[in-house]
């Protein structure tokens, strides 16, 4: 039996929110942009890491949403000051708000991802459960 290298990168992984210790399993059931919500699976479909450690962890991921919105109202307000020279404040109101509202699903999911992927201690990332499982 030859041995492979399973090793997968971790942007690709994060980008399309994989479980962060096997990268195989899907963090989210359904698409981020939908009528449905977003619904989070409780455990990873391939190696069975259960996301929501104990009961209230993903209360962090607010503060993680919080520094993700900041951050993007203070891009929206230099874009807006850059394009335009506007100083009028209903133009930036009105536009960072429709900026929070576009980007909100955006943000739950990526705070979520953010915190399992790189502030969560004891959750690394397991080349071994990377592989698939096939009984030769």
């Amino acid at each position: 039996m030859e041995t492979k290298n399973y090793r997968i990168a971790t942007w690709p992984a994060f980008l399309h929110s994989k479980c962060p210790r096997c990268r195989k399993g899907n963090m989210f059931a359904n698409s981020m942009y939908g009528f449905s919500g977003q619904k989070m699976n409780n455990t990873c479909e391939h190696c069975h890491l259960t996301f929501e450690i104990e009961p209230g962890y993903f209360y962090v991921a607010m503060f993680v949403s919080y520094a993700m919105n900041v951050a993007e109202f203070v891009a929206v307000a230099l874009a807006i000051n850059i394009l335009t020279g506007s100083s009028n404040p209903w133009l930036y109101t009105l536009v960072i708000l429709f900026v929070c509202l576009v980007l909100s699903p955006f943000n739950f999911r990526y705070s979520r991802v953010i915190l399992l992927y790189w502030l969560t201690p004891g959750i690394h990332y397991n080349p071994e459960l990377s592989k698939d499982e096939t009984v030769e």
